[in-house]
């Protein structure tokens, strides 16, 4: 799904570097058009990678800034074509090959090494060569107000082939992962910030270390919401800069999928509850055998409008992040182009909501678990998981 649809899984980016002095917008399309993505349909090329139009995939004429430029936003998909053969049919064709070149060379009783190699090569790209492409095409919505830059893949690999195919493309420029501690910095006035270093348990700035160190944001985070969520403190205000207005109320809580880590007798045990949940039974029961939460799903509402995500907890990656559906009146005398143009404000303005209020909630607990009252509340919530014992296996 790309990060047009209703529904899609994105995690964030930090821009870092020195900006061109020249106008960026130039120079970003200069930049996508040398590193564009060139079909191989055509060809036996394995795999080709590169930049095509956010909003069509087939297109990759990066000619001018209306290419990739919707006023502060830059947009580009990377796109990666690959084929592959299947190794018992590649299996199979090359012992067929074998078998041809000992029958016409009969002084043989096997095939020489190095000719199996070259056996394997030909046959391989004869067999590429007669295989269609496999397409793969992931977003990305570079904010240059505020240097943020939203991805619309979960996976390791594609992340880490992002951020090769950014810092070649965009000499200069890299992007650092949006992680629990960087969104903490960001969302937090100076002083909780320095709050938030007496905090912090790296003991540098690696990123690496920042997000093992800290895992605490995550775990603590999300057993904050859950107590919150069945203690009915589920209202809460916009606090962040945004397209919503300071102060303005909204509800946050936790229901449908929770997924819980810890150790046991045979190493790490996984327990995931799934569905609408009324007591979160067997949440608490996990909480109190020393089990932390590490997956949550979220949901945020204000006025009309519901926004659904699953918090992945170590790297606050926002996964099935499901926004308002993008209503737009039909109009016949709008042209096609136009249009693509006002559902992206749309959508990018439905997505930002989602994130303002996300952040909000994030930034009113951080200055709960950095202040003085933290400790009330982690006897508080303690004795609500502690009620458990007194239910003879049952949460009421």
């Amino acid at each position: 799904m790309g990060i047009l649809a209703n529904t899609v899984s994105v995690c964030h980016f930090k821009v870092q570097g020195e900006l061109p002095t020249q106008d960026l917008y130039t120079w970003v399309t200069k930049q996508l058009a040398a590193n564009r993505f060139n079909p191989i349909d055509q060809g036996s090329e394995e795999m080709s990678i590169g930049w095509v139009h956010l909003d069509d995939p087939k297109a990759s004429d990066f000619e001018t800034p209306a290419a990739c430029c919707r006023e502060h936003y830059l947009m580009f998909t990377l796109r990666r074509d690959k084929r592959s053969v299947p190794s018992a049919i590649l299996k199979a064709h090359l012992e067929k090959a074998q078998d041809e070149f000992l029958a016409e060379n009969p002084g043989f009783t096997k095939v020489p090494k190095q000719k199996r190699e070259d056996l394997k090569e030909a046959v391989q790209a004869m067999l590429l060569s007669q295989t269609l492409p496999t397409p793969a095409t992931y977003d990305a919505v570079w904010d240059t107000r505020s240097g943020i830059l939203t991805f619309t893949s979960l996976s390791p690999k594609v992340i880490e082939l992002f951020e090769e195919q950014f810092k070649k493309t965009f000499e200069g420029l890299r992007v650092s992962a949006f992680h629990p501690y960087a969104r903490a910095e960001n969302v937090l006035d100076e002083g909780n910030q320095v709050l938030l270093k007496k905090a912090n348990k790296a003991g540098g700035d690696n990123y690496l270390e920042l997000i093992k160190e800290n895992q605490w944001l995550g775990t603590d985070f999300m057993l904050w919401l859950m107590y919150q969520t069945m203690n009915e403190a589920s209202e809460y205000s916009v606090n962040q800069e945004g397209i919503l207005l300071a102060k303005e109320p909204f509800v946050a809580y936790l229901d449908d999928r929770v997924v819980l880590l810890g150790s046991g007798e045979n190493g790490a045990q996984k327990i995931t509850v799934a569905g609408p949940q009324d007591h979160f039974n067997e949440v608490r029961s996990a909480l109190l055998n020393k089990k932390q939460i590490t997956e949550a799903t979220l949901h945020l509402e204000t006025g009309d409008d519901h926004w659904k995500l699953t918090l992945k907890g170590e790297l606050f990656h926002l996964a099935s992040f499901k926004s308002p559906a993008v209503k737009l009146e039909k109009d016949s005398s709008v042209d096609e182009a136009m249009e693509r143009e006002a559902v992206f404000f749309e959508r990018m303005m439905l997505l930002e909501k989602g994130t303002q209020l996300f952040d909000s909630v994030f930034a009113t607990f951080l200055q709960l678990r950095l202040g003085s009252e933290w400790a009330e509340q982690e006897k508080a919530i303690q004795k609500w998981l502690n009620v458990c014992s007194f239910c003879n296996g049952s949460l009421a």
